[in-house]
């Protein structure tokens, strides 16, 4: 198994027939998925997501693939290509198309609606490209087939690449349900045609790779939701994904077959269950779905609240309840289902909501003590059966942590792929594919770009550092007014804190401190403000560190006159 080096220098050129996989995503991370291929000058994408942030990114609220590798050849993309329609594979196309708003963006219908109405508010309108399972495209020099696939959102795609440098397939996310909920079955008899043809070069969801066996089938949750509808007494509140419309079909239809009224909550969940709806892909009775303004008139056991928040986010509806911060109050006897999976980095958050919303005395149903979510990813067992069918001739696990990406990898080798043509890589890592063979050859960068509020790329993990010992330490400020001339203290020092836990009356102890070093820098002639500035930074720190073990943000301002 190859693998990348952190001393890997940029790749080389590109031979006229090699085809060139630059992941700028996706890997090493659960989430941010975006993939370029590269082939006669002219490039592909496939998708481009978000990732969300964790407790060490306080104010951040999305984060980006770093677009810098592809900035100055935006005119040589000619698609793209959205595998389905999760934030983690189509919420950075808004901020792509700022880039270059004519872009061609290639979906499924649903895809595409969701993505849309999500660019409606970026204010882009789009040209898109709806395509189907089954049907062809040639995208400049790619030629691109498309493949049903089944996961936790209607309308999936994998996508077959065919260039003069081989096929690629790339699966997407992926699973193997053999009884969904909308009949729409991976379809593997086309991945074996696929297979017979002869893959080149797999790109393959890894998600679940280290977890044994199938994974269980989606109407299997139909009945755990049923008993758990059967049993509460009174409000029913359930967390999902906004774009999970499978999930939110099988609560919609408990809601029915137990007399209950359905309210969405969130604006995200709001937006896509009517653009589900709209299309076909929620199916509603008349009636069952009511404004949430109406609940006020409903008695609590004939209500069910569908909302955003499974993953602890701290802005979601579901959080919001459990800290007493939205309209909706959390009352003794409410069931709260969360509907998902833990994302790997989001389990204290949402360990924190559980607990906030038990304290309120709600009922809180989740996977831990009940089967209520199955995971849109295939398992082990299915993605063995997967490459037993497709054999393919060289491997690039991706969408995974490296714990999923590693065990894809061996997956694929205990299928007869031979080890030194399986390519473990990581975001900026490129991969050639040239004479059938695929190689490391080079990196780009590939790092994190913050969104925060209006700004893009404008935080930087210096700044996060910043904020993190701001909200773990507090901060300190130290004010003093110096002479230009002599040095000397004219007013000062005055020194101000929030949040580092000492006692304003304490400072007392370290002015004379600051004033000695002072006058020291004075008799050796030191005038120049920044100067000052550290030495104060330093004093001030050291006396802390040593008296209090701590290490809060010292802001020290000298000012000559």
């Amino acid at each position: 198994m190859s693998h990348p080096h952190p001393e890997l220098g940029p790749p080389p050129r590109l031979p006229e027939e090699g085809l060139r996989v630059i992941p700028l995503g996706g890997l090493g991370e659960i989430g941010r998925n975006m993939t370029v291929f590269e082939y006669g000058g002219r490039l592909l994408i496939v998708d481009c997501g978000v990732l969300f942030p964790e407790e060490e990114q306080p104010g951040v609220d999305l984060i980006l693939p770093d677009f810098s590798v592809i900035r100055d050849r935006l005119d040589d993309i000619d698609a793209v290509v959205l595998t389905h329609g999760h934030e983690d594979h189509i919420g950075g196309v808004p901020y792509l198309l700022r880039e270059k708003p004519d872009i061609p963006i290639v979906g499924s219908k649903l895809t595409l609606a969701l993505i849309e109405a999500k660019l409606q508010e970026h204010r882009i309108r789009p040209y898109t490209l709806e395509v189907k399972e089954g049907q062809r495209e040639r995208l400049g020099p790619f030629e691109c087939e498309f493949v049903a696939v089944n996961h936790s959102i209607p309308d999936g795609l994998a996508v077959a690449i065919r260039t003069g440098a081989g096929l690629v397939v790339h699966t997407g996310d992926f699973k193997m349900d053999q009884l969904p909920l909308d009949g729409r079955l991976t379809d593997l008899r086309h991945f074996a045609k696929l297979g017979e043809e002869g893959i080149d070069l797999m790109l393959a969801d890894s998600t679940n790779a280290e977890v044994p066996g199938f994974v269980p089938n989606e109407r299997d949750i139909s009945g755990v939701l049923r008993q758990v509808f059967a049993q509460a007494k009174k409000r029913i509140i359930v967390a999902s994904f906004a774009s999970h419309v499978h999930r939110v079909q099988q609560v919609v239809d408990a809601a029915h077959a137990y007399g209950r009224r359905v309210a969405f909550i969130g604006r995200s969940m709001v937006r896509n269950m009517g653009i589900a709806r709209e299309l076909g892909y929620l199916r509603v009775p008349a009636g069952l779905v009511v404004d949430v303004k109406a609940l006020d008139d409903l008695p609590d056991e004939d209500v069910v609240l569908i909302c955003t928040g499974s993953q602890g986010e701290p802005m979601a509806a579901l959080s919001r309840m459990a800290n007493r911060d939205h309209q909706i109050r959390i009352m003794p006897g409410d069931t709260v289902i969360l509907a998902s999976s833990l994302i790997p980095g989001n389990e204290n958050a949402v360990y924190r909501v559980i607990n906030g919303l038990t304290r309120w005395g709600a009922n809180v149903v989740h996977k831990g003590n009940a089967k209520v979510h199955v995971s849109g990813h295939a398992a082990a067992g299915e993605l063995l059966y997967f490459y037993n069918i497709t054999q393919p001739r060289n491997l690039m696990p991706v969408h995974g942590e490296w714990r999923h990406l590693r065990a894809n990898a061996a997956l694929g080798a205990a299928t007869g792929v031979p080890e030194q043509q399986i390519v473990i890589a990581e975001d900026g890592v490129a991969v050639d594919l040239i004479d059938g063979k695929a190689r490391i050859s080079g990196k780009v960068p590939a790092g994190y770009v913050y969104v925060d509020g209006l700004s893009v790329g404008d935080v930087t993990d210096a700044s996060l550092k910043d904020r993190r010992i701001l909200g773990d330490e507090g901060f300190i400020s130290v004010f003093v007014v110096v002479d230009s001339t002599s040095g000397k203290i004219v007013s000062g020092p005055s020194i101000q804190s929030r949040g580092s836990g000492i006692d304003e009356a304490d400072f007392g102890a370290v002015i004379p401190k600051i004033e000695a070093v002072l006058s020291k820098s004075a008799q050796d002639g030191v005038t120049e403000s920044h100067q000052l500035q550290q030495l104060v930074r330093r004093t001030v720190g050291k006396w802390v560190s040593d008296t209090y073990r701590r290490r809060p943000m010292i802001m020290p301002v000298v000012v000559d006159v």
